[in-house]
């Protein structure tokens, strides 16, 4: 329950953030943002001239609540992978790959931030990539769902196939119809 109301927290927020931001940037004659200081700009109606410093704030207390999730996923995606001893509840000298990788991926996270690489432009090809190779991916999650030599017992029911075959249906329509758009 919790992952429920934590997601659609966030999804909740997430939502009146680009809501307000695009009304805001709008409003500028600002339609396209390239840098994360245009992005700041819609903080300057409420913010004034702490736009900057409020939005700076807000970009490291993500960073700060995020980076050690993605560290954490990326080690027990990695250690359940290759069956290594994982968990945060053990000492790091009992789980030194997965520790490994944490510390790993927090050094790349922060690393990043060094580099010349354009945040924005990060986060919009990281999107397109990601939906991309979801629709293979939800293809065959679906197949191995309803097969009964994968899934015993637990195959999934008539109405989660048609759910999952719309939302992969869905995927797919937006993937092909980004291709279209990014042709013309």
């Amino acid at each position: 329950m919790d992952t429920w109301v934590g997601m659609g927290f966030s999804n909740l927020v997430a939502f009146f953030i680009i809501l307000t931001t695009a009304a805001t940037l709008n409003a500028h004659g600002v339609t396209e943002v390239q840098t994360s200081s245009q992005a700041a700009l819609a903080l300057k109606p409420i913010a004034g001239k702490f736009a900057f410093l409020l939005f700076s704030v807000g970009i490291v207390g993500t960073g700060l609540l995020a980076l050690p999730v993605l560290a954490g996923s990326a080690a027990y995606a990695m250690a359940g992978t290759f069956r290594w001893r994982n968990s945060l509840a053990l000492k790091p000298q009992l789980a030194k790959r997965f520790y490994g990788i944490v510390v790993m991926s927090t050094i790349v996270g922060l690393a990043i931030g060094f580099t010349p690489i354009d945040p924005i432009k990060a986060l919009y090809w990281s999107a397109v990539i990601n939906g991309v190779v979801s629709v293979p991916i939800m293809v065959l999650i679906m197949f191995m769902a309803v097969n009964p030599k994968i899934m015993g017992r637990f195959v999934i029911s008539l109405k989660l196939r048609a759910a999952g075959w719309l939302a992969t249906a869905v995927m797919g329509v937006g993937v092909v119809a980004m291709f279209w758009f990014m042709s013309r």
